[in-house]
């Protein structure tokens, strides 16, 4: 009776990890070949990169509903409110390489209406997932990872996140001769606005953050640290997180000449973080530390370059010369968390359901 019932959970989770995979990196290559289509035809990408952080989520979320749909604790309003915002991000994404003569007038500039309805969509769409996780009560979010907790130790990690994030920015600034550039970012009084903003922006507009770690974090952590152990599960997630980017990073982050630089740095940036995120994940048992982890980083680039504007993540200029000073840096600052005592644990005790 055992082994039948062993044998129907392998079964079990093997379907969902085959649903979660269709949906996180079936739907986002499917997607990267219009991006690639979009790159050359000169549309407006922006949508992309935010729509496909919605997509791990929903690859657990979709498992979760087909396989175990009766399940009492099953958060089911939130799993599908923020479904729903995904396929919307998805057919918005769709829209900007279809339609993408439609056109708003903001402050005297024409914009795509796509990416400015994509806004509105993550909004609305951020503030109805909070409504109905709110709803779902504190039995199902503490059942599917969503509970808030620790309040100390997920303070802590934020913190030394920040610090280690900006060290890594001075650090990267002297070594290029340019530490004054640093401290002119904090002399803007624009910095200090948008600082301030942060937190309110976090709630109006966590759903692609979360979008990626539980995905990442809560559902496919656990089960690579299960099958590859403590450390060798985290490292394959980052470069199963790198590679997830490749469309990315040829066709939005830069060209497709820098692409391959792109597609190394990525890879060494996910490794990295992602031995960070796993030590703040496993030390707090909080899926919403790491969420905020992956806000500050991606929301913070726009204050250590000083220039406020999503435009500053498309078509980035590298050199080869750039990536050994991505490993350093990354590599100690975030890399070293992995002689942490969380990792010398045999198992993990975060097992996704």
């Amino acid at each position: 009776m055992t082994d039948k019932t062993d044998q129907t959970k392998a079964m079990k989770t093997k379907k969902q990890f085959l649903l979660f995979l269709l949906v996180a990196f079936g739907v986002t290559y499917a997607m990267g070949i219009l991006t690639w289509y979009g790159s050359t035809a000169g549309a407006e990408m922006s949508v992309f990169p935010s729509a496909q952080m919605f997509y791990p989520a929903a690859g657990v979320m979709l498992a979760y509903v087909l396989t175990q749909w009766q399940e009492h604790l099953l958060p089911r309003w939130f799993y599908l409110c923020f479904m729903l915002v995904t396929v919307m991000m998805l057919v918005l994404s769709v829209l900007c390489i279809a339609m993408p003569q439609q056109e708003m007038t903001v402050y005297g500039q024409p914009v795509c209406a796509w990416v400015i309805l994509a806004q509105y969509v993550m909004i609305g769409g951020s503030i109805f997932c909070w409504i109905t996780l709110l709803a779902a009560g504190k039995s199902r979010r503490e059942a599917y990872g969503l509970r808030f907790q620790k309040w100390k130790a997920s303070l802590g990690c934020v913190l030394v996140f920040l610090l280690l994030y900006f060290a890594r920015a001075l650090i990267g600034y002297a070594m290029s001769g340019q530490v004054g550039m640093f401290f002119e970012s904090f002399q803007n009084s624009q910095t200090w606005s948008y600082l301030l903003m942060l937190p309110l922006n976090f709630l109006l507009a966590f759903a692609p953050f979360f979008g990626e770690e539980y995905g990442w974090r809560y559902y496919m952590q656990p089960l690579l640290q299960k099958r590859f152990g403590m450390r060798g599960g985290v490292l394959v997630l980052g470069a199963a997180w790198g590679i997830w980017h490749v469309f990315l990073d040829f066709f939005y982050y830069t060209t497709p000449d820098m692409g391959l630089m792109m597609l190394i740095s990525q890879m060494i940036t996910c490794i990295t973080l992602g031995i960070f995120f796993a030590w703040a994940y496993l030390k707090t048992g909080n899926l919403w530390v790491p969420v905020i982890l992956h806000y500050l980083n991606n929301n913070l680039t726009l204050v250590v370059a000083n220039q406020y504007s999503i435009e500053v993540l498309e078509n980035q200029q590298l050199t080869w010369s750039m990536i050994p000073q991505a490993l350093l840096l990354n590599g100690i600052l975030f890399g070293l968390f992995f002689l942490s005592r969380e990792f010398r644990k045999t198992s993990t005790a975060l097992q996704a359901q």
